[in-house]
């Protein structure tokens, strides 16, 4: 499921995303790979808020993202600072009509919204199809860990004035796979009432070797792996996973 009402929310309820930190990753990354090029293609890119903070620091930046929703906030957000972002309603596991990108990345964990290893491995092969000859595929996953000992079974809740959320996350149909019912109440200052709404997502993740055989059955090189925002060695109890690969 895609987001929706919640869209409009979603900045104002997850203000403490260190969107920051994927910038300075993906900084980082052209220039120790020694990218050339700046065109880059944010895949699932939500609200659009890596796509603005990107397009500041001079990429040429296209969004994709499958919310309708999602994107009009993001074109608004791209607009209001004057910037020029390209966005686009698609699917990332059946992308097409795009042209070659010198990066392309799939960041806060989108990925994991995916639903079966058909539509994984499909993503892989359209952004290999869709970046230039040694460009750069950057994405980052939740860990077995996280998806399996600190989602399942717990409970998130935000109280503000005019809006309140209640995040339920139970154990998902599939292996590794989590459901997050999201309950949100947002005042309506005309009524002075609040109005409820309801979604459901799904998120599911596979272990790293999973992951690497199917990026290099692709034709990727792995050019490393890391953990939690650092260049360390992986732990078992690492909750974010971050793959660096080459066409």
């Amino acid at each position: 499921m895609s987001y929706q009402k919640f869209a409009y929310l979603y900045d104002r309820l997850m203000d403490d995303v260190p969107y920051d930190k994927w910038v300075e990753i993906l900084i980082a990354a052209k220039e120790e790979y020694q990218i050339e090029g700046s065109k880059l293609l944010d895949l699932a890119c939500g609200t659009g808020e890596l796509s603005v903070r990107l397009a500041e620091k001079g990429f040429t930046v296209s969004g994709a993202d499958l919310s309708s929703d999602m994107l009009s906030v993001a074109q608004n957000k791209a607009a209001e600072q004057g910037l020029s972002v390209f966005f686009m309603e698609q699917d990332m596991s059946e992308l097409e009509d795009l042209p070659l990108f010198d990066i392309i990345g799939i960041f806060c964990d989108s990925l994991n919204y995916l639903q079966t290893e058909e539509q994984v491995v499909n993503t892989f092969k359209g952004v290999y199809e869709h970046l230039d000859e040694g460009g750069l595929f950057l994405f980052d996953v939740h860990s077995l860990y996280k998806m399996n000992h600190l989602f399942k079974n717990q409970t998130y809740a935000l109280n503000d004035e005019d809006v309140s959320l209640i995040w339920l996350c139970y154990e998902g149909e599939y292996p590794d796979s989590v459901e997050h019912d999201l309950s949100f109440f947002q005042l309506d200052e005309a009524s002075q009432k609040y109005d409820r709404y309801d979604e459901l997502h799904f998120q599911r993740t596979y272990s790293v070797e999973q992951y690497s055989s199917w990026l290099i059955n692709a034709g990727f090189s792995i050019l490393k792996v890391t953990a939690d925002f650092h260049d360390g060695e992986l732990g078992e109890d690492a909750e974010r996973i971050f793959f660096y690969c080459r066409k």
